[in-house]
């Protein structure tokens, strides 16, 4: 069986990322030239202006409150470090691997094994587990999820994901004021403008999907990215095996709402190319190459 380095994972998962938000700058720029052709100069930069704005403050609102958006979702609650001494003493352990800060911890009511991390940094960070994770993992395995929940605060992900929701967002409004401001355009015979127009009208249409798809893909790259920083902080992918594997057998696994992405794993009931995590099999696989 052909070996995998966690380096290399890491490396690659990261240059795959960062290729993916490029793209939707393209997008941008290319559904930027169109609209520039099919209206004046000036209504261009007033749609792009009004992206900006919007997008980046939607985007900032949530980046800055995603602990308590996140905790509330769910009616998490702070874990006793003396009830749950387990996870307290897991977590300090990981924090010396990872050289991060020690988040706060919280405790959400639900039999089903999973988890998330949030926060705009390592400062602000924070790690919150079901019940059924505590009950039903050994110390090796709620490690495992530990060190793939540390990972993302490590790797600053809410941070990349906002940028990424950003990109994504300016894509959204610029296409929807575009196609709402058709209306409003000189009629004229000019052959090139209406050329541009009909260009700029399917790029509206097709970017926004184009851009949400890609913004799945990083989300997944960015899990494959922490199932591998994970490895490095334990020196071992047993746990995350093991744990990913129960997960995987639980066949009625459920995880619902908005903060579902943030989550340790999903269920795969949707292909792949329209799912914010990677196959739980994927990963499982990927993990016993290292």
């Amino acid at each position: 069986m052909e070996r995998i380095s966690f380096y290399d994972q890491i490396a690659r998962n990261k240059r795959n990322s960062i290729f993916l938000v490029l793209i939707v700058g393209v997008i941008i720029i290319i559904l930027g030239y169109a609209i520039s052709f099919a209206f004046s100069q000036e209504y261009f930069f007033f749609i792009m202006i009004i992206a900006i704005i919007f997008s980046t403050i939607y985007s900032l609102i949530g980046y800055n409150f995603s602990d308590k958006i996140a905790l509330s979702s769910v009616n998490a609650i702070k874990a006793d470090p003396v009830k749950y001494r387990q996870f307290y003493n897991s977590v300090e352990g990981l924090t010396y691997a990872s050289g991060i800060p020690m988040p706060k911890l919280y405790i959400m009511d639900n039999p089903q094994i999973n988890a998330f991390a949030t926060g705009r940094d390592p400062q602000h960070a924070v790690v919150c587990v079901t019940t059924g994770t505590l009950e039903k993992l050994n110390k090796q395995e709620l490690e495992g999820v530990l060190a793939h929940e540390m990972s993302h605060i490590a790797n600053y992900d809410i941070r990349f994901m906002t940028l990424t929701a950003i990109l994504v967002g300016m894509v959204s409004i610029i296409s929807q004021l575009f196609l709402r401001s058709m209306w409003m355009r000189d009629r004229d015979n000019n052959k090139s403008g209406a050329i541009f127009l009909i260009i700029g009208l399917v790029l509206a249409i097709l970017a926004p999907i184009l851009t949400s798809l890609v913004q799945l893909a990083v989300s997944r790259k960015r899990e494959y990215s922490a199932d591998a920083t994970a490895v490095k902080f334990m020196r071992t992918p047993t746990g995350l095996i093991g744990a990913l594997t129960k997960i995987k057998n639980n066949q009625e696994m459920k995880v619902a709402g908005s903060i579902s992405p943030l989550f340790f794993a999903k269920p795969n009931r949707a292909a792949e190319l329209f799912s914010t995590h990677p196959p739980l099999e994927k990963r499982i696989d990927i993990l016993k190459k290292m």
